[in-house]
């Protein structure tokens, strides 16, 4: 039992290794070639978890051969267009001008329902609206409206506008974030203040608070 307790934390946090080496981008929606290597590594690493006569050596060196191969190929395909292409393809247009691209959907096997339904997740309810479609590498429909359908913007009509900032969190759970506050270029005496605005006693009252360069804050108290 411990031998199989062992052996499953090694492998579990071998694979967490693993894809944090890939990069973030394995998170996130996978090209063919990440979800092939990402399958694998799932599958090697169960072998080893199931059968204890496998040595644990046989699950590791797989595993790590599958991710120094996705890495090289990475590399490489930062460097080569044509290698870019042939391992992660290239997006196609379906909706080109306006005109759909029967010729584009049946290569790519896109069928309209699918298509409606891709167009549908972006409120996008009428066709006739597209100015140009792209169905991407990861599957996903990049949409572009014509110009008499698109939001206006604040640029268009001459309005000023105050640029956004990136907010930090400053308390969490009752603790203050010091990184936060140093980020932001506070100190404890404005979190203070801040605090007593608020009405509040001390950080440990706060379940969250986050603020922006400009000093705006959200906070959010504790539910007792």
């Amino acid at each position: 039992m411990a031998i199989s307790l062992i052996r499953t934390m090694i492998l579990y946090f071998a694979m967490i290794v693993c894809m944090r080496v890939m990069g973030k981008r394995q998170l996130g929606e996978l090209k063919p070639s990440e979800l092939v290597v990402t399958v694998l590594i799932a599958e090697l690493a169960a072998t080893p978890m199931q059968d204890l006569g496998i040595p644990l050596i046989y699950g590791l060196v797989p595993l790590l051969t599958l991710v120094f191969c996705e890495v090289t190929v990475s590399m490489i395909v930062l460097k080569s267009r044509r290698v870019r292409k042939l391992v992660g393809g290239m997006p196609s247009v379906i909706i080109e001008n306006g005109v759909l691209r029967q010729s584009e959907m049946k290569k790519n096997r896109y069928t309209v329902d699918e298509l409606m339904e891709h167009l549908r997740k972006k409120d996008i309810m009428d066709i006739a609206s597209v100015k140009y479609a792209v169905l991407e590498n990861d599957g996903t429909l990049s949409t572009f409206l014509r110009g008499t359908e698109s939001p206006v913007t604040p640029k268009q009509m001459n309005l000023a506008i105050d640029e956004p900032d990136i907010p930090a969190i400053v308390i969490a759970d009752g603790e203050v974030l010091h990184e936060g506050l140093s980020k932001l270029g506070f100190n404890n005496s404005w979190l203070d203040g801040k605090l007593r605005e608020q009405g509040l006693s001390g950080a440990r009252d706060v379940f969250i608070m986050t603020a922006d360069r400009r000093g705006r804050v959200f906070s959010a108290v504790k539910e007792l």
